[in-house]
């Protein structure tokens, strides 16, 4: 078997689109198993950009079969209109592409209105969610109220009957909680008609079954993930998370396959760190480094275009991620962006309220929010390092920061992005070993 992980080490928007387009060149089948169209991956070829947010990034590849796992909540809309632009670009050559799990859940108009309703609540003390109803369609499928896209093909009065019991309790809370307008059963029906007519070509019943048979029959699987290690909603810094597990176990979980069926997990994270929307950040910087992060980084959402928040390297968290997903290697993303910086910091551990130095991630957030980064500084370079292929040809303060950071975590740098095309980047070590 060869199934391979990838997984955000930091709060998402890591790079992982570049990642998965770069390492599906060499793998059969990349399977999205989590998250919805809350996630953005933005991928640049060829000076082409393409911006997917729910089909898996190894669709750029004609060979490369993508796959929507269980684990996924699918916007209709979302999900189709993504599919017609890359029939569009040319892209999208054959349906056989592109596979949807039966038992994904389906996201509807109602949920995207329910979450939207909810976070105007809150006012000041908003979660920062991007809006699109990730967490409402979740906690239908927690619920059992939930429709899953295998239930599109049902007759049209049985899904009529699951969709009346999934709006009873939306359309409360909406009408009498949110002061808002409730959602009638027909609007959401024309949706899952014309939907159902437009994804049908792109249904799989048994997911799980199929990527079984793949990885047995020697086939090489990746595994995508959306958002990032800190956004994970039991180990994340709650509750300013999402709505599902991020971390690499729900890999297995999501698309329907044993742990032993994994090889290796490799985290994605940026040579700097970002975040966006509310919620705690030990290293941010609000000043003129950070603005200038932002601007050399181009840090602005691909979901929400929301501007991105921006900080030094934090190892502490890092290493929490590492430790969390079981890493066995990392992809470094966004070098060039440090070019230019006469020195560069790193947050080695942090202190607390009582000097005392802290070297493992707190994981209660108020906690975290009492902590004080240490950082050691590095010196940084001048060069422009977007067109380098080999490490040897770094500047060697690049090379030294690339081995600080190894040293630190104890977690090999396979993959180093020394700008956003798919050639861009830096192979240290290969990442099938058969």
């Amino acid at each position: 078997m060869s199934g391979i992980i990838v997984v955000g080490a930091q709060w998402g928007d890591e790079g992982k689109g570049k990642v998965v387009d770069v390492f599906s060149a060499e793998s059969d089948y990349v399977v999205r198993y989590q998250g919805g169209a809350n996630a953005g991956h933005t991928l640049v070829v060829n000076g082409k950009k393409t911006v997917l947010h729910l089909v898996p990034s190894g669709v750029l590849h004609d060979t490369t079969k993508c796959i929507i796992a269980a684990g996924v909540v699918l916007d209709l809309e979302q999900i189709y209109k993504e599919i017609s632009a890359l029939r569009v670009s040319g892209t999208l050559k054959s349906n056989d592409q592109i596979l949807i799990s039966d038992a994904a859940t389906v996201l509807l108009p109602h949920h995207r209105k329910l979450d939207q309703a909810r976070e105007r609540a809150l006012k000041n003390e908003k979660i920062g969610t991007t809006g699109k109803g990730i967490g409402p369609a979740y906690e239908d499928r927690a619920a059992r109220r939930a429709l899953l896209f295998g239930d599109l093909f049902l007759p049209e009065e049985k899904i009529r009957k699951k969709l009346e019991h999934s709006l009873k309790e939306t359309n409360f809370l909406l009408k009498n909680f949110y002061d808002s307008e409730p959602v009638s059963t027909d609007e959401i029906m024309a949706v899952i008609t014309k939907a159902s007519e437009e994804l049908k070509p792109f249904r799989c019943q048994d997911v799980s079954l199929l990527i079984h048979k793949a990885m047995k029959g020697g086939r090489r699987v990746l595994f995508e993930g959306a958002q990032g290690t800190l956004l994970d909603l039991n180990h994340g810094t709650y509750p300013f998370v999402t709505s599902s597990s991020t971390i690499a176990g729900s890999a297995c979980i999501g698309a329907g396959v044993g742990p032993t069926a994994i090889d290796k997990v490799v985290g994605i994270t940026k040579a700097y760190t970002t975040r966006v929307g509310s919620g705690l950040f030990p290293t941010e910087l609000l000043d003129e480094t950070g603005e200038e992060l932002q601007k050399k980084g181009a840090e602005f959402g691909a979901t929400t275009g929301r501007p991105r928040r921006c900080g030094w390297l934090d190892l502490v968290a890092l290493k929490y991620a590492i430790r969390t997903n079981g890493l066995t290697s990392l992809a470094m993303m966004k070098m060039d962006v440090l070019s230019g910086f006469d020195e560069i910091k790193v947050c080695v551990s942090y202190k607390d309220e009582d000097g005392t130095l802290v070297d493992d991630y707190p994981m209660n957030s108020s906690t975290l929010g009492h902590m004080t980064p240490i950082y050691e500084t590095i010196a940084g370079w001048s060069e422009d390092i977007s067109g380098c292929t080999k490490i040897e040809e770094l500047p060697k303060n690049a090379q030294d920061y690339l081995n600080k950071i190894e040293t630190a975590v104890k977690t090999p740098i396979d993959v180093v992005s020394v700008g956003p095309g798919r050639k861009q980047t830096i192979w240290v070590n290969p990442l099938f070993n058969d």
